[in-house]
């Protein structure tokens, strides 16, 4: 019977390991930190909570409303007509659970351990021999362990080990940086239903920054590219300031960081040893998006071990899993150039983002997005939207060139007036102040420790929270 390894319990571990056990393969799940919380939007597209017989329960909120913001602060407002249709928002300690706990009730053996080896046998043929430390006891080392196995999945993120083992060669990569944020009720009401994102070269000089609603706060983060990677604590400071009167009086719950790839990696699939999810680059450019592509990465790779080895009855062989590759490029392929060749042209400087977001107000542009993104599938347009959108892109190109910033300022608060607003700033400068002096601005006494610290900073852990339904 075969015996197949997957590390990493990620969306794409979680998911090839669900079929794995469902065919009755015997199947290992790795996965260190059962509580892990990536730093991600969490946002997942319609189309995969059908796919993938999703509970409402892991999704905090539904969003149909969406603002695009450009350098010079203009927004434009995505709305989907359709009630049935929303973007899910999760909190990806919930989401990644269910999905990795969903493949152990069908019968993987759910492992909390870390792999910190493996042996790959005469040319990376196999059999596998993984060493690892088990985390399940109480020892805070862990126990060292050995297993072998005919095949292993690697779901195991940027810097897999997987992918190190079968020699799989190096990728860029792109580094993520969030905060999660506790709202006073008013701001996080504006928030119920609406997800926004920032472009402009203070928030990032290739990407873009976003402010995700969650279950009780928001996800306020950025992205750019390993070349930028020491620019990435300035550009989180330049979202926070952009958004910083719609994120009034914000406390600062967690802190996260993580590399993403920006491409494929060079070898998918070596011997029996296959990539899938983050460990083989799966992640898109321009949209940033991976969770749908990381499950489903994992899905088609065990379908076609399942289908290769009858069920388990035998060890698939390279040429078997390569098949998986072939299937993959030809969904996928076009998808990620399409949205590598938009990264270059509207995030290259502000006035193709002031043009980008121009462009974002058009209706049939906004159609075509979302159908692309909710129901991942290629939607073809007439040769009259064609020339249309060319047109689109052309004047609203050249009317960035004008409107591109100089330098950056706050979006206005979306619930609060002018005077309000000044009010509150006037009161904070002041307590600043009184701060300085070593007073407590409203009690007149010594302050040095009355400032709460974020979680981040006190290393106390976000609780997990139920979702939202």
């Amino acid at each position: 019977m075969l015996r197949v390894a997957v590390v990493g319990g990620g969306p794409s571990g979680s998911c090839a390991a669900e079929v794995l056990a469902k065919a009755g393969i015997e199947t290992w799940l790795f996965e260190r930190k059962l509580d892990n919380a990536k730093p991600c939007g969490g946002a997942i597209p319609l189309c995969m909570v059908q796919e993938f017989d999703l509970p409402e329960s892991i999704i905090d909120r539904k969003v149909n409303n969406m603002k695009m913001i450009s350098p010079s602060n203009r927004e434009v407002d995505i709305h989907l007509d359709n009630p049935a249709e929303y973007i899910g928002m999760c909190r990806r300690e919930v989401f990644d659970a269910f999905l990795r706990n969903r493949a152990a009730d069908l019968g993987a053996h759910l492992v909390n351990g870390l792999v910190q080896s493996i042996d790959t046998g005469k040319n990376r043929q196999g059999p596998y021999t993984l060493h690892y430390a088990d985390y399940s006891g109480t020892g805070l080392t862990g126990e060292l362990k050995t297993l072998e196995v005919d095949l292993i999945v690697g779901a195991d993120g940027a810097n897999s080990r997987v992918a190190k083992a079968m020699d799989a060669g190096d990728y860029n990569v792109a580094i993520a940086f969030q905060e999660r944020i506790r709202l006073p009720p008013e701001e996080m009401a504006y928030y119920e239903d609406l997800a926004e994102m920032y472009v402009g070269t203070d928030v990032s000089p290739d990407f873009y920054a976003w402010v995700f609603p969650k279950y009780d706060h928001v996800a306020v983060g950025t992205g750019t590219m390993q070349k930028n990677q020491s620019l990435i604590k300035g550009l989180q400071k330049g979202i926070r300031e952009r958004a910083s009167n719609r994120l009034l009086h914000g406390e600062v719950i967690k802190v996260e960081a993580h590399p993403i790839p920006e491409h494929p990696r060079p070898r998918r699939v070596v011997g029996r040893m296959a990539l899938v999810g983050d460990a083989a680059g799966y992640v898109t450019k321009s949209s940033g998006e991976g969770i749908y592509f990381a499950a489903k990465s994992g899905r088609m790779c065990a379908e076609e071990i399942v289908a290769a080895s009858g069920h388990g009855a035998r060890i698939p062989t390279e040429k078997d899993l390569k098949v998986y590759l072939k299937k993959w490029d030809k969904k996928y392929g076009a998808t990620y150039k399409v949205l590598e060749i938009l990264q270059n042209v509207f995030y290259s400087n502000d006035p193709a983002r002031e043009a980008f977001v121009e462009m974002c107000d058009d209706k049939d542009v906004q159609r075509l997005t979302f159908d692309s993104y909710l129901y991942k599938r290629v939607v073809p347009i007439n040769p009259w939207q064609t020339l249309k959108l060319t047109l689109l892109t052309f004047g609203a190109y050249l009317r960035g060139q004008a409107f591109a910033p100089s330098k950056y300022k706050p979006v206005p608060s979306a619930v609060r007036s002018e005077v309000e607003m000044a009010a509150i700033h006037a009161a904070d400068a002041a307590a600043k102040i009184a701060g300085a002096n070593g007073l407590d601005p409203s009690h007149g006494v010594s302050a040095d420790s009355a400032e709460p610290k974020p979680a981040a900073e006190t290393g106390e852990r976000e609780p997990l929270l139920a979702g939202k339904s």
